[in-house]
């Protein structure tokens, strides 16, 4: 059958439609959406102890095929001259900040299922302040701006850590430094998205940066840009012609997050392989096309989602698209085409 976005009594959907069930319960769908964040860092927590038990001091990291431990590398915990990691406790201690946060986080996702209200304007207190209500936009871009605070302060917690707690590395001269002052030309910083580095046209744009002052000042930049917009979206709504151009809906908001994604697991992808600044050589060694190649399947895997549910938002007459065998079969097909090269192309790599 086909259900209104916006109804609130239809909810018959079968149980492969997953979050779209609790389309009309915030409540429930924050409880799912807190737990998933949960999730994410019970993986990163694990994966990272199960890479330090294996890691051998004596092997470069690019040797041991490690996925997360290079990350923490390049921001200097426990890193001395020539990317020598001279202690490991940092790794674990991090790990276990993660392990604890999915705890956390898991409790939450559960209070919101079991104990907290299935609707959240039906709630008490600020519960009400953050109900979906996927038809108001004004409500929706109050929402918005809590999430662009909160990666405005992620931004400034990497820049704080640069400047004031222990430094990066830095490859150019191969050891862990501070980096006192950042670049804070906006000319220059946003120089790099139209390709100029400097002054200087390239065709790597972004990933042409080779300071990791520009690296820092531009984190510092983006974190004053989301901050001071997550504020403006909290206390105004969107303009008129943005509401009669932007959908909506539930399935709308859905497929402009995973855009998102897509485009930074694109960036990413467009990092890793040609800058050697912020993926330095010694962490990630210089053939990175394992991490490309994995980067820009899950970039296909969610710019594919938000084609799917950026149709379901077009649908006519304002209501979802029906749920069909051939719509669900299609997307786990894709799925596990990509889980299977992924796991494949890290197989063969770990062989080789």
């Amino acid at each position: 059958m086909t259900a209104s976005i916006l109804s609130t009594e239809s909810q018959d959907y079968p149980w492969w439609a997953g979050n779209a069930r609790l389309i009309d319960m915030s409540g429930r769908l924050l409880g799912a959406h807190v737990a998933h964040a949960g999730l994410i860092m019970f993986w990163a927590g694990s994966i990272t102890l199960l890479e330090l038990t294996r890691f051998d001091i004596g092997f470069s990291m690019p040797e041991q095929h490690l996925l997360l431990l290079p990350n923490l590398a390049r921001l200097g915990w426990g890193i001395g001259a020539g990317g020598t990691v001279l202690d490991t406790y940092p790794f674990f201690v991090i790990a276990m900040l993660h392990l604890v946060a999915s705890a956390v986080l898991g409790a939450g996702g559960l209070f919101h299922v079991l104990r907290g209200p299935a609707v959240l304007k039906q709630g008490d207190g600020r519960s009400p302040l953050f109900h979906y209500d996927w038809s108001n936009p004004k409500q929706l871009g109050f929402i918005l701006g809590q999430h662009l605070i909160i990666l405005g302060f992620a931004a400034a917690l990497f820049v704080l850590k640069a400047m004031k707690f222990g430094g990066l590395y830095d490859p150019s001269i191969e050891n862990v430094r501070l980096i006192t002052a950042p670049t804070i030309d906006p000319l220059t910083i946003f120089g790099y998205v139209f390709g100029f580095n400097h002054g200087q046209w390239t065709p790597l744009g972004m990933a042409s940066v080779n300071t990791l002052e520009d690296v820092v000042g531009g984190h510092l930049l983006i974190s004053v840009l989301l901050i001071v917009g997550g504020t403006w979206h909290i206390l105004t709504e969107p303009f008129d012609w943005v509401k009669k151009r932007v959908t909506f809906s539930g399935d709308a908001v859905l497929s402009y997050s995973l855009a998102g994604v897509a485009l930074a697991a694109f960036c990413s992808a467009y990092f890793v392989a040609f800058n050697t600044t912020v993926y330095p050589t010694v962490f990630y060694g210089s053939d990175r096309l394992l991490f490309v190649i994995v980067q820009v399947l899950f970039g296909v895997l969610f710019l594919g989602g938000h084609t799917w549910h950026a149709l379901r938002s077009r649908a006519r007459n304002g209501e979802i698209l029906p749920y069909d065998r051939m719509s669900a079969a299609l997307a786990g097909f894709t799925m596990l085409i990509v889980l299977a090269a992924s796991v494949g192309l890290l197989t063969m790599d770990a062989i080789a």
